[in-house]
């Protein structure tokens, strides 16, 4: 198995640098091709405009997302050209509501998404739902990228972490090419359940699975020791050198205002290393 379509969305070129250097590199080390969705949000929906606005006022916004699509095009065709990658390139307008539909559709045909880090300063609102389209509509693993750091291709220390459940599990699948490539796997299990079955061995059939695919792992049990789960882990990725931390994505039902749970958002907050997210 391998990665042979990768894809990502790009609505603000402030953002767009990490994601494509990481999205072109990966591209030519799998021989991969790279779809990317240029968008523009058109903010007439309920929420980001008042009632009652006439038809020229509600049109000057469309116009305005139009030639924010067009701008960012233009940016990542200059970036894409001057790369040695298969690429395609589409641009449109959605509202924020209807841009998720956009998203899994095309996200469902690619192996692996590649997106940038959905919180913090000076990021649109639109990057928490392109994220979970993605993740949960397009059924795609996503591979987060923070907004500093090297571009990795194929890193050799990966944390990732385990607790036994049906999401944590499809992550691993879903990174299984990238896992085989490393130099170490650190399993890491936090406070094992007092009464689960693999009490005794926890991480073990995960461990041995991995390592029928060649893939060199450990197993590491901790303690929590802080609050988050998420701060656990990012900290043991610092202090063991990691490249990479691999989790399942755990999310809320679509009625909650926000769909991905709380160790998942915790993470996409504060992760200063690429994250794989799968569910």
């Amino acid at each position: 198995m391998a990665y042979k379509t990768l894809f990502s969305v790009i609505t603000d070129t402030a953002l767009a640098g990490p994601v494509l250097d990481q999205a072109t590199a990966m591209a030519a080390a799998w021989d991969a091709h790279l779809d990317v969705l240029c968008m523009g949000l058109d903010r007439t929906q309920t929420g980001f405009y008042y009632a009652g606005a006439n038809a020229m006022i509600l049109q000057e916004t469309i116009t305005r997302a139009q030639e924010e699509a067009r701008e960012v095009e233009v940016f990542v065709k200059d970036i894409l050209g001057r790369s040695d990658v298969r690429w395609s390139l589409d641009s449109g307008v959605a509202q924020l509501a209807d841009m998720g539909r956009h998203v899994a559709q095309r996200a469902r045909f690619s192996d692996l998404a590649i997106l940038p880090k959905p919180y913090g300063d000076k990021r649109g609102v639109e990057l928490e739902p392109i994220l979970e389209s993605a993740m949960f509509d397009g059924a795609t693993p996503v591979l987060m990228v923070p907004e500093a750091g090297q571009v990795m291709t194929n890193p050799k220390r990966i944390v990732l972490a385990w607790n036994e459940s049906d999401e944590a599990l499809a992550a691993a699948r879903a990174a299984l090419p990238l896992l085989k490539q490393a130099d170490l796997v650190r399993i890491v299990v936090i406070d094992p359940p007092v009464h689960s079955p693999t009490r005794s061995d926890p991480g073990g059939l995960l461990s041995q699975y991995l390592s029928r695919h060649n893939v060199p792992c450990e197993i590491d049990v901790l303690s929590k020791t802080l609050p988050r789960v998420s701060d656990i882990l990012m900290r043991h990725a610092a202090d063991t050198e990691a490249d990479m931390i691999v989790m399942g994505a755990y999310g809320h039902s679509r009625f909650r205002e926000a769909i991905l749970g709380g160790a998942t958002r915790n993470m996409l907050e504060n992760a200063t290393i690429p994250v794989f997210l799968a569910h």
